[in-house]
């Protein structure tokens, strides 16, 4: 797991910088009738103060560190980035989550990015369905990416309006919507077979994202649940 102790800081800043673009000039682009930063920043505070810590068997086990002078250049109204650990595997999956506007978040995707930082693409990128443990489902891109003996599985997806999607054209597609949650999850799978990282990280999901919809329920309706239902492409 050496990724963790030495990779996580770039990989913060990179993901900081690809998965979101500048926000400033989208605000009056759409939505002019709606406050859309006091909208965001009622999501921005649910996602900083509510985010779970603790999913099934998973917990935090550290909070990583990112650039805020990168995070303000690249648009990001909140994040969180944590480190969680399996405390009956020993396993290790980080999740970095920001929120934005659609128009910022869906700037760019690890399939873009992580090629341009000297990754491999080693899986394309493709779109998976995964059931969530209340009885829904949950929309994910995931892709592996090779580089210097180290093998990525990383999953990303978009939250909003009741559900976890993973559109084709995110910035037309959630153009509708004042803010989104986007979400990576990052897994050391080297030396492990594609299938068993598969079960790992769609496990956590399924613990994950249920955990961090009920904490959006108990926020009322300055805070729109993120679940799941299935979305188109």
């Amino acid at each position: 797991m050496s990724l963790f102790k030495n990779g996580i800081p770039f990989l913060v800043a990179l993901l900081v910088v690809c998965g979101v673009t500048a926000v400033q000039g989208v605000w009056t682009e759409r939505w002019s009738d709606r406050n859309i930063a006091g909208e965001l920043a009622a999501r921005s505070k649910v996602l900083v103060e509510k985010f779970p810590t603790r999913a099934g068997a998973w917990s935090v086990d550290a909070n990583l560190e990112a650039d805020q002078k990168a995070l303000d250049r690249a648009g990001a109204v909140s994040h969180i980035s944590k480190l969680y650990e399996n405390r009956d595997t020993g396993m290790k999956i980080a999740v970095f989550v920001v929120c934005a506007t659609p128009h910022a978040a869906s700037g760019h995707t690890p399939d873009r990015c992580y090629p341009g930082a000297g990754f491999e693409i080693a899986e394309t990128e493709h779109r998976e369905t995964i059931a969530l443990n209340d009885g829904r489902e949950a929309e994910v891109f995931v892709g592996t990416f090779r580089k210097t003996g180290q093998l990525l599985r990383i999953y990303w997806s978009y939250g909003v309006d009741d559900r976890w999607v993973a559109p084709q054209l995110a910035r037309i597609e959630l153009a509708g919507s004042s803010s989104v949650y986007k979400l990576y999850v990052i897994l050391d799978q080297t030396g492990m077979s594609a299938a068993k990282a598969g079960e790992v990280c769609n496990g956590f999901l399924a613990e994950l994202l249920p955990a961090f919809s009920e904490a959006l329920k108990n926020e009322g309706p300055s805070a729109e649940p993120v679940a799941q239902s299935r979305a188109g492409s």
